[in-house]
């Protein structure tokens, strides 16, 4: 399963919807995709679209998760870290009205860089990124994260 996380800002993130369904059309994806969507609509006969869920609820979807696709907050990337999802992380901007400015690409290009997720800088690089998981291969996706506290 594919689980989509959008967060639960009020602005849209409909390109990376359009982008995921687009993926499934081509049957590059063809497992179960459930989508977290906040303030995202989006209608889908192949995805399952939730606005929002409970945290139990949520915890759950990601530890079925084979695959994690989220947008560039923090809180949905380091969550599926410590639970050591596989994760493809795609950043809202504000040129389309996702966010108040860009600091969502500095986030995934900062945890990218270090080999924790794959980011990518658009949309359009989706259908590469998928191509390209880890899951196909032996080798490891991401190296395993740990937080610097003690709790965590």
């Amino acid at each position: 399963m594919i689980l989509v996380l959008l967060g639960t800002q009020k602005n849209s993130f409909h390109r990376l919807l359009e982008e995921v369904q687009k993926c499934i059309d081509k049957k590059l994806i063809q497992e179960e995709v459930i989508v977290q969507a906040g303030g995202t609509k989006f209608e889908s006969k192949d995805m399952k679209i939730f606005d929002l869920v409970s945290n139990e609820e949520l915890d759950k979807l990601k530890e079925d998760a084979d695959l994690i696709i989220t947008h560039g907050g923090v809180g949905s990337i380091v969550g599926c870290l410590k639970m050591g999802k596989k994760m493809i992380a795609v950043p809202r901007y504000s040129k389309y009205g996702e966010h108040v400015n860009d600091h969502q690409l500095q986030i995934i290009q900062t945890f990218d860089s270090q080999g924790f997720i794959k980011g990518i800088k658009d949309v359009s690089e989706l259908e590469e990124a998928l191509l390209r998981d880890e899951r196909l291969c032996s080798k490891t996706f991401c190296k395993q994260y740990k937080s610097c506290h003690k709790n965590h």
